[in-house]
């Protein structure tokens, strides 16, 4: 079994600005010379029981993980009219190719049967801090497989040539009372580029509950073995009732491809009290100074912040 020991809340908006009302969401750590880049999503105030989502960072002291810096503008500009991330852009991970750095994200649209849809699209940025869209349309797509809610994009380059992402596709929409939900489970596609996916369709990770969601897959090496941290939830009734709320699932490969579940070793859950004892989610890993960190959001899908835990081996 993993024992993550957690260290505390890292940041969490208060109105920074407009754009950076509320909410640290899907945190992805970046390590630089001296400092700790995390990425994050963030949200305007609500307007009519809607907002827009943005993508800004914080960088953190690399030995007492303090904030040193906010960004004081969104990572990108939203799409156009009727584009796929007209009313927001989500940064899931960056990785770091050809003296570039590649920005994998989530965009929003709004729909008319259904409240939402995302997809997946690609920016690039010469220093981390500002990026531009490569193109108008997503990186991954509706197709006839997938066709809605790509969302999630967390990708590793291996090497030039061999990239992967894990990623999450819709299932299907279900209806609850007045309100309709999303179902989502965790896939796998592969690149040579970065740019060019080929999409592996198969569920990587099997059920455990009810309609259940799974998103954000983080995943580290130790020794041959390839370890993955993901979150998971009911797919009803899980905003206010705890036991159905967010929880942080394991799951274990040799090849990247098939993945056995195991959550009782996951080593993490929520909080007795505090900012993350009605849910935890989001996780993302990263090796800094030597130690394994998994940043990770709390309560409300990430309205009151992000914190950090290390791994204790």
């Amino acid at each position: 079994m993993f024992n993550w020991k957690k260290k505390g809340r890292i940041f969490a908006p208060n109105n920074n600005y407009p754009w950076m009302f509320s909410h640290a969401q899907c945190p992805f750590p970046l390590e630089f010379d001296d400092f700790v880049r995390v990425y994050f999503a963030t949200r305007e105030d609500y307007k009519d029981g809607m907002c827009r989502a943005y993508g800004g960072f914080v960088d953190l002291d690399k030995d007492t993980f303090e904030v040193i810096k906010i960004s004081p503008q969104p990572l990108m500009d939203l799409g156009g009219l009727g584009e796929f991330d007209e009313f927001g852009s989500m940064p899931i991970s960056v990785v770091r190719h050809g003296g570039e750095f590649y920005l994998y994200y989530v965009g929003w649209s709004r729909g008319f049967s259904v409240p939402y849809d995302w997809e997946i699209g690609l920016a690039k940025s010469q220093d981390g801090e500002r990026f531009t869209k490569v193109g108008k349309g997503p990186l991954l797509g509706p197709t006839l497989n997938e066709p809605y809610l790509n969302s999630t994009p967390v990708v590793y380059k291996l090497a030039e040539d061999d990239w992967h992402m894990f990623y999450h596709t819709g299932v299907q929409w279900i209806r609850e009372g007045d309100k309709l939900e999303s179902q989502y489970v965790i896939k796998h596609a592969t690149s040579a580029n970065g740019i060019d996916w080929a999409r592996n369709t198969k569920q990587v990770i099997p059920f455990k509950v009810e309609n259940e969601c799974q998103t954000t897959p983080a995943i580290m090496k130790l020794g041959d073995k390839f370890h993955m941290f993901f979150c998971y939830r009911y797919g009803l009734d899980f905003r206010a009732t705890k036991d159905r709320a967010y929880r942080i699932g394991y799951a274990y490969s040799d090849d990247l491809v098939s993945w056995t579940r195991d959550d009782a070793q996951a080593g993490i859950d929520v909080s007795e009290s505090g900012w993350d004892s009605q849910m935890i989610e989001y996780p993302h890993i990263a090796k800094i100074n030597g130690k394994f960190i998994m940043f990770y959001c709390g309560n409300h899908f990430g309205k009151e912040g992000f914190g950090y835990a290390e791994l204790v081996l």
